[in-house]
């Protein structure tokens, strides 16, 4: 009985980004890819192999698993927000294959390695994708970065203003050169939630406080428009000035920008990268499909921070992408349950509702559909998906492309399929989402997590009959 499990397609996407004829040929048992044949092959090529393992997707497309580096889990600590079962679940709904876990808002967060190993324990036999995790920088911690390290930790992430949780404060100046200088000798990343919380900043609302008028009269607190006043451009342009400003004194540590949304701010990326500095930034599905002219009002399950942004500010991050200042694109997927959104009543509260948008299972789709609309080839999708997000999570030596040797990691994809989102399609915990009612081009079929099947899209479930195979990276 052979180990082989083989994939066949008209449309494989291989390093170069193209669609092209193809054969993957993936040993179950290691879970690694162990053949690429160019050109379509018959059955017959493969007597060992029965039909239970022969994938031929015909003219459908056969993509490297995506790689996600920014996901909230919630667990152990916040699991009625979401959990490793239902996240990963709906990740892989998404043709995810990889998540890396941000440290907060579980509780404990991962900020020390006892809270790591609690996270990893609550994790196994849980995940439907392989789950790599991110440390946490907060004051007073420095001394558990280097043994976080140690343990395995894909890099660090810090807020520059209050994250919204108490068990995870965030730092000012003498807090990040303490971090930084502990980190300078090391391969890893520091992230960044690059708004920059000073005075003028609280004046104009600070985080998520309520704004005024010009008239001194409360303003609306179910406008967007009013909850967008309070978080400026100004926040992540103050943000870049500081870190690109402490990068010249660690040039050799890698620094990222987590959900950049203010295109005000790339002309400091770009400074930076010019200048030699390690520096990466990301940007999210919601920043890239949704504009701030469009919102509703009375509709929280819209509220991110940074907030989403003018159409003409969209446009700037889409250019961005194109020309490299931005490298990557991420779900940023941060649930809660619904009435921390204040949406029970209508209409909702924007000042008071939790910040954060659910998106795992919808991004291939929700990035694709604007981008064929753009006239943007799939082979971006794919490099701002897999590949450098592999790279970005120091997961490239096994993830982010299908290439001998590395992980067997696949979507069969339908590029032309269209589907309406509705909150029964949904995969992840509290199925509130800004998306629903939209139609999107791109279906997951299915999807295989080492070679094996994680999720069948094709059948009623989507899960029936399946296990989570998962592995903590």
């Amino acid at each position: 009985m052979t180990n082989r499990r083989v994939f066949t397609s008209r449309n494989v996407v291989l390093s170069d980004g193209q669609p092209r004829p193809a054969t993957v040929i993936a040993d179950v048992s290691t879970g690694k890819i162990v053949d690429i044949l160019h050109g379509l092959f018959p059955r017959s090529s493969f007597p060992d192999v029965d039909d239970a393992n022969w994938i031929d997707a015909g003219h459908k497309h056969i993509l490297p698993g995506i790689v996600d580096p920014h996901v909230h889990l919630n667990e152990p600590g916040r699991t009625d927000w979401e959990g490793f079962w239902t996240g990963t679940r709906a990740a892989a709904s998404g043709g995810v294959t990889t998540l890396v876990d941000m440290p907060l808002n579980s509780i404990p967060p991962t900020t020390t390695v006892e809270n790591l190993e609690q996270k990893r324990a609550a994790a196994r036999g849980q995940c439907w994708t392989d789950v790599a995790f991110w440390g946490g920088v907060v004051p007073g911690n420095k001394a558990h970065l280097k043994p976080l390290v140690a343990a395995g930790v894909k890099g660090f992430k810090c807020f520059l203003i209050e994250s919204g949780v108490d068990e995870f404060p965030c730092v000012a100046e003498d807090d990040l050169r303490a971090a930084m200088d502990e980190l300078k000798h090391t391969s890893t990343v520091l992230c960044f939630h690059a708004e920059l919380d000073t005075a003028a900043a609280a004046a104009a609302g600070g985080h998520g406080a309520p704004a005024t008028n010009d008239s001194d009269t409360p303003a609306d607190p179910t406008l967007y428009s009013t909850f967008l006043a309070s978080r400026p451009p100004q926040l992540e342009v103050d943000a870049l000035a500081l870190i690109t400003r402490l990068h010249r004194d660690y040039p050799s540590l890698r620094l990222h920008i987590v959900h950049l949304s203010a295109a005000d701010a790339l002309p400091l990326v770009r400074a930076a990268k010019a200048a030699g500095l390690p520096l990466t930034a990301e940007t999210c599905f919601h920043y890239l499909t949704l504009a701030a002219d469009d919102v509703p009002r009375g509709r929280p399950e819209f509220k991110c921070c940074p907030p989403i942004r003018p159409a003409a500010n969209r446009a700037a991050l889409w250019a961005a992408l194109a020309d490299g200042t931005l490298d990557c694109v991420v779900s940023d997927h941060s649930p809660c349950v619904a009435a921390l959104k204040h949406v029970p009543g209508a209409p909702g509260d924007l000042l008071a509702a939790w910040g954060g948008i659910s998106t795992l299972g919808l991004g291939l789709s929700l990035l694709w559909t604007d981008a064929r609309a753009r006239g943007v080839p799939l082979a971006r999708v794919v490099d701002w998906l897999c590949v450098r997000t592999a790279q970005h999570a120091g997961l490239a030596a096994r993830k982010g492309q299908l290439a001998v040797g590395l992980d067997a990691d696949l979507v069969l994809w339908d590029p032309d399929a269209q589907f309406e989102v509705t909150r029964e399609s949904l995969n992840f915990k509290n199925k509130l989402t800004p998306y629903e009612g939209r139609t999107l081009f791109g279906k997951v079929e299915k999807t295989f997590l080492r070679g094996r099947l994680v999720y069948d899209g094709t059948a009623e479930d989507g899960f029936g009959g399946l296990a989570p195979t998962g592995e903590l990276l």
